[in-house]
């Protein structure tokens, strides 16, 4: 019997990256999953994947429709929803404070804060609530700790994700519903190789040599893998951590340490 046996778990931002990793992990320790996220084709391939105990939900979660709907999906094929990993999340474009835009930086916060906020707000109310029991991750950035050039964007709503999930902890808390924020630093994905390629780019340097440089700040000298930051976060969606609620966890190899 997996950690997860009996569980009902969403994952959003499930197409790539780390969704479909948490996705397989869940599905794996006896959970049934809702893959959920905006280009199906992809949810439906990761789903297809883990068989019967999963299935894919097309869902902007920036719309207070498509977040309703994909909570009641999840509800109608299972039952009820036990854990919400608020995975969802873009970086938006790269801009100087003096070059930022309303649109970057609005959309920006409609996907990597505001959205946690809405699929917080219907699992709890949808199912939660009244079974008293429920634990939500959502996940932050170690950029937002102490900021990051050109992303003014980016930090300010992962930074604000951080203060959202002490509120939810404070207000659920007393309802049997947790809500932990985890906070990875650099992940080896698509996303940091591109991001890698384009700064050195722009230094004249090699992706290797800025690589080199960027894991320096590290105590470790490493690279978390998407499987590095799933099994934080499953192990805070998990009853092994029933009396942790309200934390920021910081998973970057040592570059960030708070304290």
């Amino acid at each position: 019997m997996g950690r997860f046996a009996g569980k009902v778990a969403i994952v959003t931002g499930g197409g790539t990256g780390l969704g479909p990793v948490m996705a397989r992990m869940l599905a794996v320790e006896g959970a049934r999953v809702v893959v959920a996220g905006r280009r199906l084709e992809l949810l439906e391939a990761i789903a297809g994947d883990i068989g019967s105990a999963a299935i894919a939900v097309r869902a902007d979660v920036t719309r207070e429709a498509d977040v309703a709907a994909m909570v009641d999906a999840a509800v109608g094929a299972f039952g009820h929803v036990d854990v919400l990993m608020n995975n969802a999340a873009a970086p938006g474009t790269d801009k100087f404070i003096w070059e930022q835009t309303l649109d970057n930086w609005n959309a920006t916060l409609a996907i990597d804060l505001t959205a946690a906020m809405l699929c917080s707000r219907e699992v709890i109310r949808r199912s939660m609530l009244e079974r008293r029991s429920g634990a939500i991750v959502s996940f932050s950035s170690s950029a937002a700790w102490n900021g990051l050039e050109r992303k003014s964007h980016y930090c300010c709503a992962k930074a604000a994700l951080r203060s959202l999930t002490k509120v939810i902890a404070l207000e659920a808390g007393p309802h049997g519903i947790r809500a932990n924020c985890l906070v990875p630093g650099m992940i080896d994905t698509d996303l940091y190789r591109n991001w890698v390629r384009r700064i050195a780019d722009e230094d004249g340097v090699t992706a290797e040599a800025k690589h080199t440089t960027l894991m320096a700040g590290t105590a470790l000298r490493t690279l978390s893998t998407p499987e590095d930051i799933a099994r934080a976060a499953l192990f805070l969606a998990s009853d092994e951590a029933r009396t942790i609620t309200g934390q920021s966890i910081t998973v970057d190899a040592g570059g960030v340490m708070v304290g």
